[in-house]
């Protein structure tokens, strides 16, 4: 009798420990010449988040909580016009050409976009995407420890390059045995994840070329003929991108959580990461040596592999309803890339079991850090990793999440909400759907279901200061308005800014603003108070945040304040990093006294 066929979930999850477990083995440990990356590059926005990109490496160094014997490098964009992550890519590779010459055509190299300002999950704005916290190993993973686990095969089945990736999303997926995905073609090869139409609408999606075969395997060596960037549904079918289900009874949509893709469901095939070989690099550092300034915004995604494929066409250089910005270079630079390369081959990588997931947001970090999801069981995340707290409550599949945090056994944390580098005395009460970051309460609180506060240790005038961002965790602090009349329009908690600026007692003036006087907005508005210590400023901002939630009066004319845009310019990474370190010593010897007390 025939063996009977393991489900796809569990292939999943297995081929995910797997790695798991194999990244574990090199953490601390020198890796041999070909086992592992050449160069492991992140990319940051400004000199800044340089600095605080290249702490956080040397210090996960020293630690050993990374191979050692591959470069790591932090790269950052120049000075001027924001350049995208297509931009980014170009500066990256001149970096790669000034450090190494021509010694890099040999190299593997890993690229991971970080440069962004993460203001749609603040508690990753001070210190980056890259380095979020998981509930996950010991010591904890952090983003850039998940990426080089879940990568761990690649290296070593892949001919000179780079593979461009983003901090915040992850991609799991699973192979038949003996098999493995290689990057050996010329020009660029991209993995794709089957996903709905809908999910389809906010990525990019592949037009395939024709296949012979008429049953799906895990894995598939594919052609490109075409790239589409963020379609919507009606251009998917004209494009000839859609397939149906007929084959896929048991396998789930990439990103979209659902139990399985039911008979005749239809569905595209999305993108996740990309290579390019060498030669495409040096085409591309080529044309960005030649170009000088990049004065406009560039998306590795839709204006690199848009160009790519026998039935690429310069219609979408023309559309710009997918960008934030647009620069009167924009149109042009894209046309530009078109012709540089036109007629490069778009290999795909057609990964039929698998998943990809985007942990880019507040909603998004909650979901899959205190539900029973999908990433949540294939990962093995905890619902407490490197802490102290006594009991979790759960309620209806969804717990907390606490992630190297010390909490007094007299405290209470909701479900559905997340600690991390914390400390909380016996009198705190969180709330449901809470984001706890960084912070230090020690006094009596109560924080009300969906609030967000995340403090920072600044240097402001040569001396340690602190500050604490609140608010609720579905604010939009990325909306602007361009007027001063306008800012009713903004919400803070759910309530007009308006009203919560007469409940703090400041008035509607320029100076409430920090940076753009045309863009006002949440992350730009100077209300958070600065205060010489941690838990005081942790405190001063739940008095402003309770204010709101009961419409009481609290002045805040007394101190001095900041906006997130500010915090993060007078940031003090070395002290923000110390202080979590402190943490993580004490659990350590709390978990030292506590095997003793054992024997």
């Amino acid at each position: 009798m025939a063996a009977a066929r393991v489900s796809p979930d569990i292939c999943l999850r297995e081929a995910t420990q797997r790695k798991l477990r194999m990244f574990s083995e090199l953490r601390g440990k020198p890796v041999a010449a070909g086992e592992f990356w050449d160069i492991v590059a992140i990319t940051a926005a400004d000199k800044q988040q340089e600095l605080a990109y290249k702490q956080q490496l040397s210090e996960k160094l020293k630690r050993k909580e990374l191979p050692l014997g591959v470069q790591y490098h932090v790269f950052v964009d120049p000075v001027g016009a924001k350049i995208g992550n297509g931009g980014s890519t170009l500066c990256t590779l001149q970096c790669l050409e000034k450090l190494y010459g021509d010694k890099w055509s040999s190299f593997t190299i890993l690229l991971i976009h970080s440069g962004g300002y993460s203001q749609r999950l603040p508690n990753a704005s001070a210190l980056g995407k890259i380095f979020t916290a998981l509930p996950l190993g010991n010591p904890i993973y952090q983003m850039l420890e998940l990426k080089l686990a879940m990568y761990i095969d690649f290296p070593l089945h892949m001919n000179p390059g780079i593979l461009v990736t983003c901090a915040d999303d992850i991609e799991l997926y699973s192979l038949g045995e003996s098999e493995f995905i290689r990057f050996d073609k010329p020009g660029f090869t991209a993995l794709a994840h089957p996903s709905s139409l809908t999910v389809g609408t906010t990525h990019g999606v592949f037009v395939l070329e024709h296949f012979d075969h008429s049953e799906h395997r895990d894995l598939e060596y594919r052609c490109c003929y075409r790239f589409l960037h963020k379609p919507s549904i009606e251009m998917m079918h004209q494009c000839d991108a859609v397939f149906r289900a007929g084959n896929f009874s048991q396998q789930d949509f990439a990103g979209d959580n659902t139990p399985s893709l039911k008979l005749n469901t239809e569905y595209v095939y999305t993108d996740s990461l990309f290579y390019m070989d060498h030669k495409s690099a040096k085409k591309l550092l080529a044309f960005y040596e030649k170009i000088g300034t990049l004065n406009c915004e560039i998306d590795a995604y839709g204006d690199f592999l848009q160009a790519l494929g026998p039935g690429a066409t310069m219609e979408y250089t023309r559309n710009t309803s997918n960008v934030t910005k647009e620069e009167s270079e924009l149109i042009d630079m894209r046309q530009r890339i078109f012709h540089l390369l036109k007629g490069t081959s778009l290999n795909v990588v057609v990964l039929n079991n698998s998943r990809f997931y985007h942990i880019g947001t507040t909603e998004e970090y909650l979901f899959h850090l205190t539900s029973e999801s999908s990433l949540k069981s294939e990962l093995g995340l905890q619902f407490m990793a490197s802490s102290i707290f006594p009991a979790i409550p759960e309620c209806f599949g969804r717990t907390s999440c606490v992630i190297q945090s010390i909490l007094d056994s007299g405290c209470s944390v909701a479900p559905g909400s997340v600690v991390e580098y914390s400390r909380l005395g016996p009198d705190v009460s969180v709330g449901e759907n809470c984001i706890i970051s960084g912070s230090c309460i020690i006094t009596k609180a109560v924080l009300p279901a969906y609030s967000f506060v995340c403090s920072l240790s600044l240097k402001m005038n040569g001396y340690i200061k602190h500050s604490t961002m609140a608010f609720g965790v579905q604010d939009n602090l990325k909306k602007n308005v361009k007027t001063l009349s306008d800012i009713k329009l903004l919400q803070f908690f759910g309530v007009s800014f308006l009203s919560c600026l007469n409940i703090w007692n400041l008035k509607v003036t320029e100076e409430l603003f920090s940076g753009n006087t045309t863009s006002l907005s949440l992350w730009t508005a100077r209300i958070f108070p600065v205060c010489s210590s941690l838990s005081d400023s942790v405190t001063t901002s739940l008095k402003m945040l309770s204010a709101v939630k009961n419409k009481s009066a609290f002045n805040l004319n007394s101190y001095q304040l900041l906006s997130i845009e500010e915090m993060l310019g007078y940031k003090d990474v070395k002290d923000m990093i110390a202080y979590r370190e402190q943490i993580f010593q004490e659990i350590s010897l709390k978990e030292k006294q506590s095997d003793l007390e054992t024997f």
